[in-house]
């Protein structure tokens, strides 16, 4: 028999351990009908009674008495649970996930080979999938996201930085299309970019304001590819700052622009926010922050 409502499980359970239905909608802290409708809804699903009612409270019948058996021993199970992994949040150990935009690895490479040399029985998963992980369930020690303030709740949230951005070029493409004089000097110059006009990114707003489409000569829905094209000499394209300069092929043809720029975070989960590993990996990642920080 499968149970749909754990609620209603541990709701007698408490009944059971109480003896009476106020003990347990203390416990709880819930409402006393709470508990009357929940140990009813069970007794109808089990089809027997779990207690025998009384002036004085609730007495576990036969099949009470095993429910209060069953629900001691999960209760002693999730606590043991809940010891290890809050050990285990409190070790320097075992598996740190960070999340973050690719072209951060410039930035958070560094800053995790330092804090693995300090700890080395630390594993390190770094993922660079574009959706956003979900702390809450546990998919993530660490999130670095560009943009608009993540307003997730129970997140704990920190700017670490400025996400410059500037504009790049092969050296074939200036040997056959020229190079730029500046922001101002981009007519008849052919661009690459994402798949969608209606990109939220601030350079591409801005770049859409000042070339017609036609501009846009290869157009690709991820930021690899992208570099990939500029790399190949298609055209003019964006790159952040700390991708860009490891590039030496590459020509910074305009420099960052404000217009340009966009913050980024760090984010954790507020039940993790305060482990050792947590708290080590954000005060490298802040370090490393602030000596690759390309405007500084």
């Amino acid at each position: 028999m499968r149970f749909e409502n754990w609620d209603e499980i541990r709701t007698a359970y408490q009944v059971a351990r109480m003896g009476t239905v106020s003990g347990a909608a203390e416990v709880l802290g819930v409402h006393h009908a709470t508990v009357i409708r929940h140990v009813d809804a069970l007794e109808t699903r089990l089809g027997t009674k779990l207690f025998q009612r009384h002036p004085r409270g609730y007495t576990p019948t036969e099949a009470g008495q095993q429910l209060l058996a069953v629900g001691q021993a999960t209760e002693d199970q999730f606590a043991q649970l809940a010891a290890r992994i809050a050990g285990a949040g409190e070790e320097m150990r075992g598996e740190l996930i960070i999340t973050s935009l690719p072209a951060l690895a410039a930035l958070v490479m560094p800053a995790m080979a330092e804090l693995m040399r300090a700890h080395p029985a630390l594993v390190l998963r770094y993922i660079t999938d574009p959706r956003v992980f979900r702390l809450e369930y546990g998919e993530a020690h660490v999130a670095i996201r560009a943009g608009a303030r993540p307003t997730e709740p129970d997140n704990v949230v920190s700017q670490l930085g400025v996400n410059r951005t500037a504009l790049y070029a092969a050296p074939e493409y200036i040997e056959r299309h020229g190079r730029p004089k500046g922001p101002n000097d981009l007519a008849g110059h052919r661009f690459v970019g994402p798949d969608s006009r209606e990109s939220r990114a601030p350079f591409f707003r801005w770049l859409a304001g000042q070339v017609p489409p036609e501009a846009m000569v290869f157009m690709a829905n991820e930021m690899a590819s992208q570099q990939a094209a500029i790399e190949a000499g298609l055209g003019l394209g964006f790159l952040p700052v700390l991708q860009g300069r490891a590039i030496p092929r590459l020509v910074e043809v305009v420099a960052p622009m404000t217009d340009w720029d966009s913050p980024f975070w760090l984010v954790t989960h507020v039940d993790l926010h305060r482990t050792p590993k947590v708290q080590a990996a954000l005060k490298a990642l802040r370090s490393a922050a602030v000596r690759l920080d390309p405007g500084g």
